[in-house]
């Protein structure tokens, strides 16, 4: 593997651990700017939501920008956007720096995906989107806890300020190692927006939102069912965080490989298998080991996804992946949005602090479901185009008799 993807992963990482450690930093930040947990709970809310308009937003205006000259600007964008936050005198001004930040997220890993893809022979292309991913995951191992644990000793902002200094390395790191990429010629705004009307790259993308959204209806209220339900002190919350990190990283890692040999069995395997793990949720929730052995699980299976989801939208968005590529990442992120909202709907109607997991374990489901209705219409689309093509030649070789 290049060392670009090594640039690629650093400032993976960086975002990865920007986006998930405000979790673990909002009661800080609440006491700091005098306002309510759910109303710090708007920066959490305020990311997704940038990284779902600023993915199509900012790789459309990349659309002019050769890809490694963007990638960098994308850093600077999430530099400045996290030293707005760790500088920030009121809360209204660190939401910003929030959504700042957050504009560079889903562009980053759609032209990062693209280029990581160039970068190496096609039958490791999945590998290489792999690569560039683990650095989001092993911020959830490394980058998360750590900065958490910063932020509670020294201050939030000075986790912030290290973030923005993580960008710095990963700015460099793009400067430095990635190749000069050109714009491919002739690739224009409406032919990005044309693989919109491809049915299979809606169809990936609506199992990126069910699938990954699996994932995120459990893992958002994990800290009150852990404590509540299995009995964890609230300090061992970080480290379930970090087994469900871990999860990431070797399920990334198996995604990656073996989407690169089957791409559609490794899909029906890692969400049937999420799906079941998800519903067994609800009775391992009650036990200490089981609970952080499901969630270790949850961890690999939803993100063994993660690779051959990104590698099925740039195999059918070819020609103009960058757009789709970009798109499928705020794909990600409406799913954590929409499953966060849902588990809450289902708690608050007092089904209790394991009924999200119902919820995610019916998202990955009706994930699967779409991975079949995909594979059906690819078949028939192929069955029906190698019927014309046959019949075609047929009747060019010999006189048709009635």
């Amino acid at each position: 593997m290049p060392l670009a993807l090594l640039a690629l992963a650093i400032g993976a990482f960086g975002i990865g651990t920007t986006e998930f450690v405000i979790m673990g930093l909002l009661p800080e930040v609440a006491a700091d700017f005098g306002v309510s947990i759910p109303t710090a709970g708007l920066l959490v809310t305020g990311y997704a939501l940038g990284v779902v308009i600023g993915a199509p937003l900012m790789t459309v205006l990349g659309t002019k920008v050769p890809r490694k000259r963007m990638l960098m600007l994308l850093m600077g964008l999430f530099i400045a956007g996290n030293l707005i936050s760790a500088l920030a005198p009121a809360f209204a001004v660190m939401l910003i720096g929030r959504v700042v930040a957050s504009l560079a997220h889903g562009a980053f890993f759609g032209i990062g995906s693209v280029v990581a893809a160039e970068l190496v022979a096609p039958h490791k292309k999945a590998g290489a989107i792999a690569m560039m991913f683990t650095g989001l995951t092993i911020a959830n191992v490394v980058g998360v806890p750590l900065g958490t644990f910063i932020g509670q000793s020294a201050g939030w902002r000075v986790t912030f300020a290290v973030v923005a200094a993580l960008g710095v390395v990963g700015l460099a790191g793009i400067a430095k190692l990635v190749p000069e990429l050109p714009r491919p010629e002739g690739v224009h705004l409406r032919h990005e927006l044309a693989a919109f009307k491809n049915a299979q790259v809606l169809l990936a993308m609506a199992m990126t939102v069910l699938g990954f959204g699996g994932v995120f209806a459990a893992i958002t209220y994990i800290a009150p069912m852990m404590t509540h339900i299995a009995g964890f002190a609230d300090g061992s919350v970080t480290w379930l965080l970090v087994l469900f990190g871990l999860g990431m990283v070797g399920g990334n890692l198996i995604g990656g490989k073996f989407a690169d040999r089957a791409l559609m069995p490794m899909l029906y395997v890692s969400l049937g298998a999420l799906a079941v793990v998800l519903a067994l949720f609800t009775l391992t929730a009650h036990n200490k080991i089981a609970a952080a052995v499901t969630i270790a699980l949850i961890g690999a299976l939803g993100f063994a996804t993660v690779p051959p989801l990104q590698k099925r939208v740039l195999d059918q968005a070819h020609g103009a992946p960058t757009l789709a590529s970009a798109v499928n990442i705020g794909a990600f992120n409406l799913g954590n949005a929409l499953s966060a909202w849902l588990g809450g709907i289902v708690i608050a109607a007092g089904f209790g602090y394991t009924s999200p997991n119902w919820v995610g374990a019916a998202l990955a489901a009706a994930a699967l479901v779409l991975a079949f209705v995909s594979a059906a219409l690819e078949r028939r689309d192929g069955t029906r185009g190698s019927v014309t093509a046959s019949g075609t030649a047929a009747e060019q070789r010999t006189p048709v008799h009635h």
